[in-house]
């Protein structure tokens, strides 16, 4: 059943609205996929901070070409039946979670994918994108090597201190 003028404006205005927050949007083929496991993606996709939308290639290219950001950005990957996923929060979010549901669900395809700068990016940078860790994890990393001479120190200090006190306590009981 067609949709009416009113309602793909609706579309294209919040389509156009989730390009302009996005860090990072990733493009799936889905055919093969019941709707079942449609839903399941959808909710593992909220948990991670990632919008599915499932829409006409057509309004995301008007959505794109009204967008300052995304006008010059090639769209030619954007053929068949394609689910956008994304991410406000972060960049690797939307590649990531359509990589783990690829992994049990093969009929899901990953096409492509659009940075938030705007830039055009393969299948492949796609998934090498989904191997990285997250924001997150890479930021505890981060301060785990900023803190670890500190660990160090410590561990070496109370080394010798517990050292000193097991002499100390030698002597003590002789």
């Amino acid at each position: 059943m067609a949709i009416s003028k009113d309602k793909k404006l609706a579309l294209v205005n919040e389509l156009r609205e989730l390009f302009a927050a996005a860090k990072g949007t990733a493009v799936a083929k889905y055919q093969g996929i019941s709707v079942a496991e449609l839903q399941e993606l959808r909710k593992a996709a909220r948990q991670a901070g990632v919008t599915i939308k499932v829409v006409k290639n057509r309004l995301v290219r008007v959505a794109m070409t009204d967008s300052t950001t995304y006008k010059a950005t090639d769209t030619s990957a954007l053929l068949g039946q394609l689910l956008y996923a994304f991410s406000d929060e972060d960049e690797v979010a939307p590649s990531k979670v359509l990589d783990e549901f690829a992994k049990t669900h093969p009929s899901l395809e990953l096409v492509a994918g659009f940075s938030g700068e705007g830039l055009a990016q393969s299948a492949t940078d796609v998934k090498a994108l989904a191997g990285l860790p997250s924001k997150h994890q890479l930021i505890a990393e981060v301060v785990a090597q900023l803190l670890s001479p500190v660990h160090d120190t410590t561990n070496a200090l109370s080394g010798n201190l517990h050292a000193l006190l097991d002499g100390v306590e030698a002597k003590a009981t002789v």
